[in-house]
């Protein structure tokens, strides 16, 4: 697999910033992460996936993928995805769903564009051991995990959505025995190599760019659930820039895939 390059360190502490404005007081407690502990912090890691190439010039093939963490529907992203006949894998978690009954019934009502998938039931990482990830507390332990993966599935079933197949959870880590504990659920976890809104929080400009430039075989990331940020008005600008150039978009579930850290295998 080639090396993916990353967001520079500015983008790190965005993101940062972004994955914590996610998460709200609302959410149950998970384990607690005692100070005084001198439990070694978990190895962690943030998955890379690529698709399959389609290897003809002008035409290259990409996969965007869509997080609905907490919050509204960002319209402008929708609408364009409708308007447009762009193909999107969105993963939900139970919170979003509860509280946009109208983009879900967007969703459905448009099988052929959109893959749903599964991000969790409270936005909390997948992570098994006590730790904090930009200053949110992980899950904690193997059933924590396995619960926050199967109450996002078991919200999506219930709002009529098919059982899902993948996975991503809350701020893209995960400590290893997470990704084995996961994957023998049943799931492929979803990595990417292009961030894209910086997990929204990046100007409309910059995610217009990063989103445009997205090569044959890549997996974008960005976030569906930020109608105030500027970054959506940037990735909706990215779809039609992308179109034009003669971009095939595919879900997930429609390709062959490689992801790194036994992640899809």
């Amino acid at each position: 697999m080639n090396p993916i390059p990353l967001a520079s360190a500015s983008l790190l502490v965005s993101i940062s910033a972004a994955f914590a404005d996610e998460i709200t007081s609302a959410l149950p407690a998970p384990a607690v992460v005692s100070p005084a502990s001198k439990a070694p912090a978990p190895k962690l890691v943030e998955p890379h996936l690529h698709i399959a190439r389609s290897n003809i010039a002008g035409r290259a093939r990409i996969a965007l993928t869509f997080d609905a963490c907490m919050g509204q529907a960002d319209e402008r992203i929708l609408s364009t995805l409708v308007r447009e006949r762009i193909p999107a894998t969105i993963f939900v978690t139970a919170r979003w769903l509860k509280r946009n009954p109208a983009a879900l019934a967007v969703f459905l009502q448009n099988p052929d564009l959109f893959e749903l998938e599964n991000h969790g039931e409270n936005h909390i990482p997948a992570v098994d051991t006590p730790t904090l990830i930009y200053g949110i507390a992980s899950a904690g332990s193997p059933q924590a995990v396995r619960q926050e993966v199967e109450g996002g599935a078991a919200a999506m079933v219930a709002a009529g959505i098919p059982a899902p197949h993948w996975f991503r959870g809350s701020t893209a880590k995960y400590d290893l025995s997470a990704i084995g504990e996961i994957r023998a659920m049943g799931y492929r976890i979803a990595g990417y190599s292009v961030n894209g809104d910086g997990g929204s929080l990046l100007g409309a400009v910059i995610t217009e760019k990063r989103i445009a430039s997205a090569k044959d075989g890549d997996v974008v990331i960005s976030h569906v659930n930020q109608p105030t940020h500027a970054a959506g008005e940037g990735v909706a600008k990215a779809l039609v820039d992308l179109k034009a150039k003669g971009t095939e978009f595919v879900r997930l579930e429609d390709v062959e895939d490689t992801g790194d850290d036994k992640t899809t295998e």
